[in-house]
């Protein structure tokens, strides 16, 4: 009786492939989400631009900042008094959330900027605080 030779991946051979393709996710998927987490702090950085510009136009054609009370959405519906002078909307609401979905912090008299406001994210976890992804942005 002749023996015929068969062509198949043995045990072995298919246990190697898991264990390297296990050693591969341990290293390289964590470094692939760290350089996700500071891609969206690079986005928030530039959407605190986007509401700068929007901040300063709204000064421009209004004569001062929004008060704390009016917040951002004074840069999509006119504050009461200053239906007149009120040329917006100066952004989208898609621009006053941060890349996770969290709302910008406005803050008229700022604290971080002493004689203009403060514009914050507070991070991935939403919260004041925090380390890596979940540090607090600040404009600057």
């Amino acid at each position: 009786m002749k023996r015929r030779k068969r062509k198949a991946f043995t045990i072995i051979e298919l246990v190697a492939v898991a264990m390297i393709i296990s050693l591969l996710a341990v290293f390289v998927v964590p470094r692939a989400f760290k350089g996700l987490g500071k891609a969206k702090h690079d986005i928030a950085r530039g959407k605190m631009g986007i509401l700068e510009g929007a901040l300063a136009r709204f000064q421009y054609d209004c004569g001062r900042f929004p008060t704390d009370a009016e917040g951002l959405d004074a840069l999509l519906a006119a504050p009461a008094g200053l239906e007149d002078k009120w040329a917006g909307p100066y952004c989208r609401r898609s621009d006053l959330l941060d890349p996770w979905g969290n709302e910008f912090i406005y803050i008229a008299n700022g604290v971080i900027n002493p004689g203009g406001f403060d514009l914050i994210s507070y991070g991935a976890d939403g919260t004041e605080g925090g380390e890596g992804e979940n540090e607090d942005i600040y404009n600057d």
